[in-house]
């Protein structure tokens, strides 16, 4: 099995690793962890927005968590993995300027930077996936991650092989 890997370096930040098909966790925050996405209407769009941008750079979203100042997504890259720092940029772009336009803000920084991580372990890949499932538990927004609107755990809950459901939440 032949895999091209590309790495790049940012300026005061950590190996960015690109492995084509491999899974990733992204981790972003606002700036100054500011509650910008404090209603229904703005998390909705967060969402909506990041349904769309992985479906436009044909990213397989495997689980998901919004809140009012950060989020977590678990992907899996397509061919081009080097496409993520792309769909970041597009991500936060259109979300600042929706949200900007609801608060009548425009021009505001939204967005401070994300953290992604390579998931290169099975075992790292389902306790990520159990910990994004359960951030809004472990956040006090609910006592039964289902219960949240804004994060996977219910879909996955609905449509996830029985088996597979309990290897995850054994992690």
């Amino acid at each position: 099995m032949s895999e091209e890997i590309s790495i790049s370096t940012w300026h005061h930040a950590p190996l960015h690793l690109f492995v084509p098909n491999a899974f990733y966790m992204v981790t972003a925050s606002t700036l100054y962890k500011q509650r910008i996405f404090d209603t229904p209407a703005k998390l909705t769009l967060l969402q909506n927005t990041l349904f769309e941008v992985m479906e436009a750079y044909g990213w397989e979203l495997q689980a998901w968590a919004l809140f009012v100042n950060h989020y977590h997504f678990i992907a899996r890259a397509p061919e081009d993995g080097t496409s993520l720092k792309r769909l970041i940029q597009r991500l936060h772009s259109q979300s600042a300027r929706l949200v900007n336009e609801i608060d009548r803000t425009p021009g505001r920084r939204v967005w401070f930077q994300y953290w992604d991580t390579c998931l290169t372990h099975e075992k790292s890949y389902y306790a990520r996936l159990n910990y994004v499932h359960n951030n809004p538990v472990k956040h006090g927004l609910v006592a039964v991650a289902e219960q949240y609107p804004f994060c996977s755990a219910g879909w996955f809950k609905a449509n996830a092989p029985q088996d597979f459901r309990e290897k995850v939440d054994s992690f």
